[in-house]
């Protein structure tokens, strides 16, 4: 025999690369989930705050809204109500109940129905593509209204069988609601899943209409939120498992020379 002897070196980058693969994985999917959560958790309880949930019992605001749908409504004041919004109100000489309508008019504009078919606001006539298709649903016959200031007009979309404005004609308000009746303003239906509503574009030659709340961002940070939890949670076992794989290949390389 030979003085020589052989030795086999294991290259110490091979297990301690391995190791901080490992660790790096699950620190980044420690991270994705805590933010996951945070955007998660946090849009829910924004939700919460900006957003009041009804729904809507009557076919009133057909085709919009259908009966038994459910909606989101931005809680907002009663000054900020615009023309063309649909809005979420209680008045006690109307109902005990919250009841959904749509503003066609504010204080001092005048409003009639229906020259050539259409609703007539400050001597405009307002195209209105959301009301029905029928011709009588559409129809709500009714003398000017000069809406007194802080007051508003509200009709529903399925105008011939809506308790509206219309049916309040007699009152002491001519049918009108004060703005401070106005608890919010729908933005979307949410059960069925038909979405944001329409903008109301043919009053905006009457002045602004109302900007939508922000339902899309508290969407975003929910889903989001979901999103990285589900992959936050699923990459550091899949880190974990890739790092052990490369470990078991690098063992086997070293251990075939």
């Amino acid at each position: 025999m030979s003085g020589q002897s052989t030795t086999r070196t294991v290259p110490g980058s091979g297990g301690s690369g391995t190791a901080r693969s490992g660790r790096t994985g699950q620190v980044l999917s420690n991270v994705a989930v805590a933010l996951g959560l945070v955007l998660f958790l946090g849009g829910f309880a924004w939700g919460a705050v900006v957003y009041r949930p009804y729904t809507v019992p009557t076919t009133s605001m057909a085709p919009t809204i259908d009966a038994g749908e459910r909606v989101l409504a931005e809680r907002i004041d009663g000054g900020e109500v615009r023309r063309g919004d649909v809005v979420v109100f209680r008045d006690a000489t109307w109902s005990n109940a919250p009841m959904v309508k749509r503003v066609v008019a504010v204080g001092g504009d005048t409003v009639s129905c229906c020259e050539d078919g259409k609703l007539t606001v400050n001597g405009k006539e307002i195209d209105e593509p959301y009301l029905p298709d029928d011709p009588i649903a559409r129809s709500s016959v009714f003398p000017e209204v000069t809406v007194p200031k802080g007051r508003l007009f509200l009709l529903g979309d399925e105008r011939s069988g809506s308790v509206d404005s219309t049916a309040h004609l007699t009152d002491a308000a001519s049918g009108t609601v004060a703005r401070d009746a106005v608890q919010a303003r729908v933005d979307a239906v949410v059960w069925p899943m038909d979405g944001m509503l329409a903008k109301p574009a043919g009053f905006q030659a009457l002045g602004p209409l109302s900007t939508p709340g922000p339902l899309p961002g508290v969407l975003a940070a929910v889903v989001g939120g979901a999103v990285l939890v589900l992959a936050g949670a699923a990459y550091g076992p899949l880190a974990k498992r890739a790092a052990a794989s490369r470990a078991r290949r690098a063992a086997g390389s070293t251990g075939a020379r």
